[in-house]
């Protein structure tokens, strides 16, 4: 009897995502051995797969492999978007290591569920199909809503976890709905024969709304206005270092799956899809910064910053062409290293005098940040640095974000939707300086805020504060290698 050949599988399109599974799968075996009483072994394992993913995606750079009948593609784009998540990954892993041992939550599940999430969000990057794109979603949303809820004891976290779930449950099926519709549309949920099909009838019902269930569960994933209900309460409730991680590594993830999406199969589709992300960008940037304005709270403050970032992304995905799409990822990337190194000082603060705080996560009030910059000097220097490349101030790694992705706009003729996008960074400086200035120019009154020494939560300021400063004295090379990733999906 003649054997049966095993169809040849392109493991090689998932490399990254294998190792990073793999190391997960290392973390979980190792957790059961000695030394039970420590992890910091298990944070360091974690963090070489994720160096190990990163230096093969900087290995394979201009490489282009398709796998499993071209649902998955490993390419410049895909590579591009595993570098910003590997960044993400690291910078989290490290400021979580000395924050989670000083809370008593330490655990080898802890760094294997940040692997198995940014295994998903690699994923979502190398998508060429929407069933690609769900599996995707749901291995990084699942890890998410558990890491979420780490901290057990804490209502806050608890409730937190519960409303990440219920509301990425009920995006999900948005976005379930919507693959459907397509597939009855188009016979496929192959990028590319949705765009054929597009092409063929780009009127047909079905696939219209199609289209407007699937940009709902996006519009989730990025937290846009009007999907944007879970973000402050998940953002306050998590971890800090989850945040963190929900803040960079799943908005990058999930832009990376959207643009790959709107430009290869809704091509046909790009004046109507335009319009509407033209009022969901002006929606998110204006409705982010203002309510921002009244955060007392430091990451609700920045869950309500992040929205306003991504209607400046979708600024980007507006103006569309190469200048637009690789603004996008370059703004992403000193987003990452900006917002990472953020919630890494928030993590490296503890709470000191007046009262106990009640959830334990640490100093996040902007008033126990008064008098920082006399405390720990050091400390409140990074934050600042952080805070005004948020604000778009030169020549941090912010404003040349911004820079090209206001002129992308205004060279595609959308000259409004720039001046809005002006006009909100300028609300913005107003909460971001308010920090500083509580940190230089105000006196502590009760609690405060004070350095936790931490080697590894240092070394992770460090990488993105450096990040931050060469993004913006040298973006030339960096615009150059957006241009390069985004140039096959624009041809």
């Amino acid at each position: 009897m003649t054997p049966i050949p095993a169809p040849p599988i392109a493991w090689n399109a998932l490399l990254p995502i294998l190792v990073l599974a793999g190391t997960a799968m290392l973390v979980l075996l190792a957790d059961l051995l000695p030394p039970r009483e420590s992890k910091q072994h298990l944070g360091a394992l974690a963090l070489a797969g994720i160096i190990a993913a990163l230096v093969i995606a900087l290995v394979r750079w201009g490489t282009d492999v398709c796998g499993f009948r071209d649902m998955v593609r490993l390419d410049g784009y895909a590579l591009f978007f595993d570098i910003v998540i590997a960044y993400a990954a690291a910078l989290v892993v490290l400021l979580s290591m000395d924050y989670l041992r000083r809370r008593g939550a330490e655990s080898g599940e802890y760094y294997a569920l940040v692997l198995f999430a940014a295994c998903g969000m690699m994923l979502l990057a190398s998508a060429g199909d929407l069933i690609i794109v769900f599996l995707g979603i749901e291995l990084m949303s699942l890890s998410l809503y558990v890491l979420a809820g780490l901290f057990k004891s804490r209502r806050q976290s608890s409730e937190a976890s519960m409303k990440y779930f219920l509301l990425g449950v009920f995006a999900s099926a948005f976005l379930l709905y919507g693959i459907a519709l397509l597939f009855g549309a188009a016979g496929s949920t192959n990028f590319e024969r949705v765009a054929a099909a597009a092409a063929r009838n780009p009127h047909d019902t079905l696939l219209l709304i199609g289209v407007a269930l699937l940009l709902v569960g996006f519009g989730f994933k990025i937290s846009s206005v009007p999907f944007h209900m879970w973000a402050p309460d998940v953002y306050e409730g998590a971890p800090t270092s989850v945040t963190a991680l929900i803040a960079t590594g799943s908005k990058a993830a999930a832009f990376a799956a959207l643009i790959r999406f709107l430009t290869t199969a809704l091509r046909p589709l790009q004046p109507d899809w335009t319009a509407l992300l033209w009022i969901l960008a002006a929606l998110s940037m204006t409705v982010g910064n203002v309510v921002a304005i009244a955060q007392t709270n430091l990451k609700r403050m920045l869950a309500y910053s992040s929205i306003a970032h991504v209607g400046y992304m979708l600024v980007g995905l507006v103006a569309g062409g190469p200048q637009g799409t690789s603004a996008i990822l370059f703004y992403l990337f000193a987003y990452v290293f900006t917002t990472a190194g953020t919630f890494g000082v928030l993590t490296l603060c503890e709470r000191t005098g007046g009262t106990p705080e009640p959830d334990g996560d640490g100093a996040v009030d902007v008033r126990e940040y008064a008098g920082l910059g006399r405390r720990s000097p050091a400390l409140a220097f990074a934050l600042t640095f952080f805070l005004l490349s948020l604000v778009g101030i030169p020549p941090l790694a912010g404003f040349f974000g911004k820079f090209y992705l206001f002129g992308a706009a205004v060279r595609a003729g959308y000259v409004w939707l720039a001046v809005i996008a002006v006009l909100n960074s300028a609300v913005a400086a107003y909460y971001y300086l308010r920090v500083v200035v509580y940190m230089y120019m105000r006196e502590p009154e009760g609690a405060a805020a004070t350095l936790a020494p931490s080697f590894a939560g240092g070394l992770a300021l460090a990488i993105a504060f450096i990040g931050i400063v060469l993004l913006g004295v040298m973006p030339a090379p960096f615009v150059e290698l957006a241009q390069v990733a985004v140039a096959p999906l624009l041809r």
